[in-house]
């Protein structure tokens, strides 16, 4: 079997143009035990577009920044209710819920060995909110623009950060929030001497580019790891930062190489040039469960696999249509086959522990009913339409299923293969028909992923805010209102109720066809400890891991 990795050769020269030396047991050529000082992790990484936090944006990326960059407050992976210190050592919020001030730990250093302060916090705030990328929202929903961004994310002195939102929002949904990629913190330092000019324009009106050239593929962090390399669909190398404050990696250096193919992991994992196997499918995870030496682990991952309909489509834009295709999921089959013990079928848009989730799935592969609601979309002959898949599992053998239940009510699914970043690129230019992805909660707080799937600010094509339902053309002004109404509603109990009422009419009404919760799967060697998966990506840590 042809393996799925870097070259030898490739691997040499990415980790020499690193300022690295690799033991020759890490090509691929031949199969030997991962070094003792390594990590080596086979994982479908072709989502990665860029490493830079205030661009990153994909479930890949999101586990490399939270390994190598620290924020002021991160997720309690114990605990996802609560939120604790990481570089902040206490934080205050003003009796009108507007100004938040955080204290820093002292004597704390990034990779480079040069200081944090309340200054790169600033500055990491105003590059995110100035570059305006993907992410940004996360920041700009609290008022902070471009204008006003230096001023409301400040440094009131070397060791003290003030954020000034412009509502009285939950402080919870606030400080969730902060635990997000986009808020983490960058060497402005560094950063600074890495910037490129550029020529403003009507659309960018900054001279720089804030680093963003540069940190494409570069590091100014100061997390465990410090990323040495990334090459797009080859690997991501980190090495273990020295001046890291916390809990000291246990292993030299971590390797996360592209492997698309589940058979590909199992077979490295096997022979022991790997050490995880990320995206295994339920027959190789079964049959890692069984072999010796190895072991397996999961947790239930705040993610939702859908598939979405483009609203620019008019067959599409159909209310009967949307329905429809909600009834031809054989829901059953994918989650006896495709998803089992990966996942478990979940219809509404906000995963099972977050404040108002739903548990209702009532929808059933039933052809009959489709064909009924196509007739009186006056498409009772069915229509063709293009269906955008990455190619990799399990949504490759998500979408062949539906393109064969689809057809039973005589609807030709055209299936468009590509890679992460092919298939990512063009369905956030709206160009798609058919769109299958997962969404990962940005923070653990429900709003995280009603903004995105019931709520579209403006529909416009140059629209800043760019969620899910903008993403397909869905206009909804009155469930965009409803949406912002529960981020000011501070009382628990009515807060859940907003977001169950959202879900129901998302789940009645809206373009999206969702169908699973993940559940990340696993399989390890027992060399391994101190290896476990959490409820979210950037909450998969690997300081803690170490090797017999």
């Amino acid at each position: 079997m042809k393996m799925n990795m870097l070259s030898g050769k490739t691997m040499r020269m990415l980790l020499a143009g690193a300022g690295v030396t690799m033991v020759m047991s890490l090509a691929p050529q031949a199969f030997a035990a991962s070094p003792a000082d390594t990590l080596v992790i086979g994982f479908a990484i072709d989502d990665i577009i860029s490493i830079d936090p205030a661009e990153a944006f994909e479930l890949s990326t999101a586990e490399v920044t939270a390994n190598s960059y620290n924020l002021l407050v991160r997720l309690n992976p114990d605990k996802t209710s609560e939120v604790v210190n990481e570089l902040a050592d206490s934080w205050t919020i003003s009796d009108d819920k507007l100004t938040y001030t955080f204290k820093l730990k002292p004597g704390l250093k990034f990779a480079s060995g040069n200081p944090i302060t309340a200054e790169d916090v600033a500055y990491s705030f105003e590059r995110a909110v100035k570059l305006d990328k993907s992410p940004a929202f996360l920041l700009t929903q609290f008022g902070l623009t471009g204008d006003n961004v230096t001023e409301k994310a400040k440094a009131a002195d070397e060791l003290t950060f003030t954020l000034t939102v412009d509502k009285p929002y939950a402080p919870s949904f606030v400080l969730n929030v902060l635990t997000s990629t986009v808020a983490s913190v960058v060497d402005k330092k560094l950063v600074v001497s890495k910037a490129k000019p550029v020529t403003p324009t009507a659309e960018y009106k900054y001279d720089t580019d804030f680093g963003n050239e540069f940190l494409k593929t570069g590091y100014a962090g100061s997390g465990p790891y410090k990323v040495l390399a990334w090459k797009a669909n080859e690997a991501v190398v980190m090495e273990a930062n020295p001046n890291y404050f916390g809990e000291k990696p246990k292993l030299k250096r971590v390797i996360y190489r592209y492997m698309k193919e589940s058979a590909t992991q199992r077979l490295a994992l096997e022979t022991g040039d790997i050490d995880i196997a990320r995206n295994l499918e339920p027959g190789d995870l079964a049959a890692v469960s069984k072999k010796d030496g190895l072991a397996t682990t999961s947790a239930p991952k705040g993610t939702i696999y859908y598939i979405s309909l483009n609203q620019k489509n008019a067959n599409l834009a159909k209310p009967e249509v949307r329905e429809a295709f909600k009834y031809l999921v054989d829901y059953d089959a994918i989650g006896e086959t495709i998803i089992k013990g990966i996942g478990e079928i979940h219809q509404t848009f906000l995963p099972k522990g977050q404040l108002g989730a739903l548990n209702e799935n009532p929808y059933k592969f039933d052809v009959a009913k489709a064909k009924e609601l196509l007739a009186k979309a006056g498409l009772k002959d069915g229509f063709t339409v293009s269906f955008d898949v990455r190619n990799t599992q399990p949504v490759t053998g998500i979408a062949e299923s539906f393109q064969q239940t689809a057809a039973q009510a005589g609807i030709k699914v055209d299936i468009i293969p590509g890679d992460g970043k092919q298939t990512l690129t063009k369905y956030r230019a709206r160009q798609h028909d058919l769109y299958i992805g997962q969404w990962g909660s940005d923070y653990f707080d429900p709003n995280s992923n009603a903004e995105t799937f019931s709520s579209n600010p403006n529909n416009a094509d140059d629209a800043k805010t760019k969620t899910l339902a903008w993403r397909n053309a869905w206009d909804i002004p009155e469930l965009t209102k409803e949406t912002q109404s529960a981020l000011l509603e501070t009382d628990a109990a009515k807060r859940a109720a907003i977001y169950e009422d959202l879900q129901k009419k998302v789940l009645a009404d809206g373009p999206f066809v969702n169908i699973f919760q993940q559940v990340e799967v696993a399989g390890y060697s027992k060399k391994l400890k101190g290896f476990k998966l959490g409820p979210s990506f950037d909450t998969n840590f690997v300081n803690t891991v170490s090797k017999d």
